[in-house]
C-alpha cells in the first residue's frame, strides 16, 4: 500500500483512524549522508506498523527525542507533553520518588505517528503493561561487547546463553540491537515481580560468565569489566528500565534497525549492517513477523526457578 505522507511537502494533517495526526517538517534531513528525511522515517514506521503495534500497545513509552536527526542533540521525555492530542492515551506509573508520571502509550498508527513526528528515532516502550507495571511479561538480555570484543564474540554469546536457557525449557528469541549487540527474549507468566526477574537474571548471568569466561562477564562496573567479553547485562531486567524494542530504527550512521533473525542466522554470521530502513520492511513482507506476540510461543513459568536464584545472587 503507497503510503499516504507525501515527499513534496513540509507538513501535512492526516486523518488515521479517525484521528487527526499533524506532521511536520517532514523534507528535514535526519540521515544527511543518506539522503533519509523525517518523512522517511515517518515512512518507514507507517509500513512496520501491523508487526510492530502489537509489541508496544498498553505499554509506557520513553521518548528519546532527536529533533535534529540522528547526529543532532537528543534528550528524554517521559512525562506525556501537554500539548499532546486528546487522544493519546497514558500510562500513569507511580515512582518511589514519589513522582507520578504520565507516559504515553503507543496503542495505534495515530499514536506511533505522532511520537515518531516528536523526532523519537527508535522506540523504548516497558516490559510490563500499564495494567501491572511492576510484573514484566518478559525476561531479557542485553549482549553488550566490551572494548575489545566482536561482533563475533556477541553472537557466540548469544548462542550460549540460548543454550543454557533452553536447558532450563525456555524458548529464546533474539534480534540485533542495530547498535553494538543483541536482545535476547524469553516470554513469561506474569506473577514474579519486577525485582524478582531481576534476581532470577542475575543469578543466570553469573553462572553464564562461571561456564564461559572467556567469552562473557556479569560485571556491571565499567572499569572492571575484561576487555574481549561480552557483558551479559541483567540490569535491563530492573524496574522502569527499557530496551528499543523490535523493529526500531538506531540513531546510527546507516540507519540500523533492531532487527528479529533466526537462530541459524546467528550461526551463519549475520552482521548488524545487514538490516536498515531501506531493506527491513522487505525482509518482513519475505519473511514475515518472526517474533509474533507472545514471541510465538507460550510463556515461561518461572516462579519455580526464583528460590535457587535468589540464593545465588545472594551470594555474589
Amino acid at each position: 500500500m503507497a503510503s499516504r505522507i507525501p515527499d513534496d511537502a513540509d507538513d501535512v494533517e492526516l486523518e488515521v483512524g479517525g484521528k487527526q495526526v499533524e506532521l511536520t517538517n517532514l523534507r528535514k534531513p535526519f540521515w544527511p549522508d543518506l539522503g533519509i528525511t523525517k518523512g522517511d522515517l515517518l515512512r518507514y514506521y507507517e509500513e512496520m506498523a501491523p508487526v510492530l503495534l502489537p509489541h508496544l500497545k498498553d505499554r509506557a513509552m520513553v521518548m528519546k527525542r532527536y529533533p535534529h536527526g540522528w547526529q543532532g542533540n537528543f534528550f528524554f521525555m517521559k512525562r506525556t507533553p501537554s500539548h499532546a492530542p486528546a487522544w493519546i492515551e497514558t500510562c500513569r506509573i507511580h515512582h518511589r520518588s514519589g513522582n507520578v508520571i504520565d507516559f504515553p502509550m503507543v496503542q495505534d498508527l495515530a499514536s506511533l505517528l505522532w511520537v515518531i513526528n516528536l523526532g523519537c528515532i527508535d522506540l523504548n516502550p516497558w516490559y510490563s503493561r500499564c495494567d501491572d507495571v511492576d510484573r514484566p511479561d518478559y525476561l531479557h538480555f542485553d549482549l553488550d561487547p566490551v572494548k575489545g570484543a566482536t561482533f563475533a564474540t556477541v553472537r557466540e554469546a548469544a548462542l550460549r546463553v540460548r543454550e543454557l536457557l533452553e536447558a532450563l525449557g525456555m524458548e529464546v528469541f533474539a534480534k540485533t540491537t542495530g547498535s553494538k549487540g543483541m536482545h535476547l527474549y524469553v516470554p513469561i507468566e506474569r506473577g514474579p515481580t519486577q525485582k524478582q526477574v531481576w534476581t532470577f537474571a542475575k543469578a543466570f548471568a553469573l553462572e553464564v560468565e562461571k561456564r564461559w569466561p572467556g567469552i562473557a562477564t556479569a560485571v556491571y562496573e565499567v572499569a572492571a569489566r575484561p576487555r574481549g567479553r561480552v557483558l551479559v547485562d541483567y540490569n535491563q531486567n530492573r524496574w522502569g528500565s527499557t530496551l528499543a524494542s523490535v523493529y526500531s530504527v538506531r540513531p546510527k550512521p546507516y540507519a540500523t534497525v533492531s532487527t528479529p533473525v533466526t537462530w541459524a542466522e546467528v550461526e551463519d554470521g549475520v552482521e548488524i549492517e545487514d538490516f536498515t530502513l531501506a531493506n527491513v520492511p522487505a525482509r518482513v513482507r519475505d519473511r514475515g513477523e518472526l517474533w509474533a506476540p507472545p514471541t510465538g510461543g507460550s510463556r515461561f513459568d518461572l516462579a519455580p526457578l526464583l528460590g535457587a536464584a535468589a540464593r545465588t545472587a545472594a551470594r555474589s
